[in-house]
């Protein structure tokens, strides 16, 4: 029997009373004890917390970086603008679709992409033969970054409180920031 993986935040989730469930092989929180729907309720009128840290998160740098992934996903690297971000797709070496993901580039120098947790093997696996071709450098940072998504109306007032920003500035669709937190 094989064990579930466990998310970096998965102690705070227990400690906060979450039901975990298997979720594509991760033990992840799926409702805490306020109910599913009060949850749901509060995320369209006020915001929530979603542990997304089950997705793979996988940093390229090096000085061929955009070389190769320009070559191993469908979108344009080339125009992806420091602090912005794009959805993407893998590619087979037929063309086809291996998964989809998110290209982030929060550096000048290297990117993050984010792959789903199902496909996080075969997509690394792939990743790591391909870029073999390049001068640039492939790094699994799953375990070691955690991932969190604030969705609601609220959304930026809860990150202006919480962070050293008193008033956050509006994002356009794909832009990033950094925020530090008290």
């Amino acid at each position: 029997m094989n064990s579930l993986k466990r998310i970096i935040l998965y102690d705070n989730h227990v400690k906060l009373g979450a039901s975990m469930v298997d979720f594509g092989g991760w033990d992840m929180p799926i409702n805490y004890p306020s109910g599913i729907v009060n949850e749901h309720l509060n995320t369209r009128k006020k915001a929530s917390i979603f542990d997304v840290s089950h997705m793979g998160r996988f940093e390229i740098s090096g000085k061929e970086a955009p070389e190769f992934l320009q070559y191993v996903l469908t979108s344009n690297v080339y125009a992806l603008q420091y602090m912005r971000a794009h959805y993407t797709m893998l590619a087979t070496e037929s063309g086809g679709a291996l998964d989809d993901a998110y290209l982030y580039r929060f550096y000048e120098d290297r990117y993050l992409l984010v792959v789903n947790a199902s496909n996080l093997e075969k997509d690394w696996a792939h990743l790591s033969e391909e870029i073999k071709k390049f001068d640039a450098q492939l790094e699994d940072k799953s375990g070691e970054l955690a991932m969190i998504a604030v969705q609601g109306p609220e959304s930026k007032t809860i990150l202006e409180k919480l962070s050293d920003q008193k008033e956050l500035a509006e994002l356009k669709k794909n832009s990033l920031g950094f925020l530090t937190f008290n």
